[in-house]
């Protein structure tokens, strides 16, 4: 007989907990080959179409478009073998056609190199969208990682931490007086969602919250005004903003540099032909070469050790402003490439972020970042520290201005620099002689071919 596999939401890697479903990509009653792309969802830190390791016949969707599920809830389940097998013929029991025996999600965390979590099951819960009526009985329901026939009696009480979605979740219950304990999650397994809370605070009256004596009562939201939810991309990034400004004690230096005669370097470089080099590429050169001079600033503060960590590679993050927010790519190993290679790979990480395609890899392991708001106009800012980061340059908009060159007044292509830096990992001599590198480089870049 056919079995019924059911895939759960992948572990998506990089610590990712949750994701929200934007669009399925296939219906009940579909076909779908194995590793076909199911169902298109958005973590927190990029889209991601998430593939089937089954091939079959979809039986059961769980969850609409917007739900947001955990990772290792059930997403879709799959009747395999039922569209090849002939007509009143039964697989053997417990048999699987080796044609559509799972295969591992690549570019995904594996269940392989560590236990399978397990979580304590209530009665009667289910996925949001779960289908009401049971499996047919004669079936076999199969996992990912196992053959389970239905339990008899659930398992018992698990002793340990109360299971909620995300620490966003649980920063919420905390910062408002909400006893976690006292609430029963609507998730799967019983786990409790942003929503359980958020319930919990509109409700007073039917739900047990414990208001802490210092609260200050939220004033409520004027007639007419919007509300956006704080998840996805943006959730993330007001999360990981929150952390820098609460853990890193940062300071910023700023210098103006005189950029003719680099954006004069540039034009000579295209001029010769090949690929054209971006100004951002440049920098990048000479932000690699400053750090060759001052490792100090490619490093990181394991709280937990007491220790600062200086990292032997540059993977240099560079914001990217995006219809779905700002984003960080990241070029890995910056410091062993050319301006040439380094011009094509901001290239093509910016057109996969404006296209929602960046994989969670290409967000995260960055180790200093790289900040252009010039192209939005601006001379000049303090950028936050892209946690857990040492520091930030920022890098404004270059404009001709007045400007003493040789000793007479010239107008020249001038721009501001700014360094944000972690005041735990250097003092600010370090950090002034990083900028003055940089600004020298901008200003005279044949500095540069010292350190090539």
């Amino acid at each position: 007989m056919p079995q019924v596999m059911e895939f759960k939401l992948p572990d998506l890697g990089e610590g990712l907990t949750e994701a929200e479903i934007v669009r399925w990509l296939v219906a009940v009653g579909d076909v779908v080959a194995i590793d076909q792309p199911v169902v298109e969802v958005e973590t927190a830190k990029a889209m991601v179409e998430v593939p089937c390791p089954y091939g079959g016949v979809v039986t059961a969707r769980f969850g609409e478009e917007g739900t947001e599920l955990p990772v290792g809830a059930p997403l879709i389940t799959v009747a395999v073998g039922v569209e090849c097998a002939p007509a009143g013929a039964v697989a053997p029991e417990g048999a699987q056609d080796s044609a559509n025996a799972p295969r591992p999600l690549i570019g995904y965390g594996s269940d392989d190199s560590r236990p399978a979590r397990r979580r304590r099951v209530r009665p009667g819960s289910a996925a949001p969208g779960a289908p009401a009526a049971p499996a047919p009985a004669a079936v076999a329901v199969v996992t990912a990682s196992a053959v389970t026939a239905p339990a008899a009696t659930a398992p018992a009480v698990v002793a340990g931490p109360v299971p909620v979605i995300s620490p966003l979740v649980r920063k919420l219950a905390r910062d408002h007086g909400v006893d976690l304990r006292a609430l029963r999650g609507s998730g799967p397994e019983g786990l409790i969602l942003r929503a359980d809370v958020e319930e919990a605070l509109r409700a007073p009256a039917q739900a047990p919250v414990a208001v802490a004596p210092a609260a200050v009562p939220v004033p409520a939201a004027p007639v007419g005004a919007t509300r956006i939810p704080l998840k996805g991309v943006r959730g993330a990034v007001a999360d990981k903003l929150s952390r820098s400004r609460r853990e890193i004690p940062d300071a910023t230096c700023w210098v103006d540099a005189d950029a003719t005669e680099l954006m004069a370097a540039r034009a000579a470089m295209n001029a010769a032909g090949g690929p054209k080099i971006s100004v951002l590429a440049l920098l990048a050169r000479i932000c690699t070469a400053a750090l060759a001079r001052h490792p100090e600033l490619n490093s990181t503060v394991d709280l937990a050790a007491n220790e600062i960590v200086r990292l032997p590679a540059v993977h240099l993050g560079f914001a990217a402003q995006t219809e779905r927010g700002l984003m960080v790519p990241v070029v890995r190993d910056a410091q062993a490439r050319s301006a040439e290679s380094l011009s094509a790979e901001f290239a093509r990480l910016t057109e996969l972020a404006r296209a929602g395609k960046l994989a969670p890899a290409d967000l995260t392991g960055g180790t200093f970042t790289l900040n252009n708001y010039g192209v939005f106009g601006v001379d000049g800012s303090t950028p936050i520290i892209n946690h857990p980061e040492a520091a930030m340059l920022g890098v404004g908009r270059i404009i001709p201005k007045p400007w003493v060159h040789q000793g007479e007044l010239a107008v020249r292509q001038v721009v501001q620099l700014s360094l944000t830096f972690d005041h735990r990992v250097c003092d600010g001599g370090t950090a002034g002689g990083f900028l003055r590198y940089v600004a020298d480089c901008v200003e005279s870049p044949s500095v540069l071919l010292r350190s090539l």
